[in-house]
């Protein structure tokens, strides 16, 4: 994988550590402090996520929506439970005649 620096064209390895020396040679007593405030600043950053993904988990389970009156039941489903449909077309039930001896 090879950088490509605006004019220049792609840097290779060695242009890299280069770079990086002058870097360290420029910033290297303020290092530590840039460091530092790199990782309060990520610190603050998942704090704030945290508190977002709390605030959501207060505010409860998304509304339900109402059930489908004309959903399909599954095969073995009680009459009740087919909805307000399947009671129009249930069939009637009858009782047995009784016998007498």
């Amino acid at each position: 994988m090879s950088a490509t620096l605006a004019f220049l064209g792609p840097i290779g390895w060695q242009e890299m550590f280069i770079l990086a020396l002058i870097g360290l040679l420029l910033f290297g007593k303020r290092l530590p402090e840039v460091g530092r405030n790199l990782g309060k600043g990520i610190v603050e950053f998942k704090k704030g996520l945290q508190g977002i993904e709390d605030e959501v988990r207060q505010a409860g389970p998304p509304a339900k929506t109402p059930e489908n009156p004309y959903q399909i039941p599954p095969p073995n489903a009680p009459a009740a439970a087919q909805g307000p449909a399947a009671e129009k077309t249930a069939a009637p039930t009858q009782t047995p005649p009784s016998v007498h001896h």
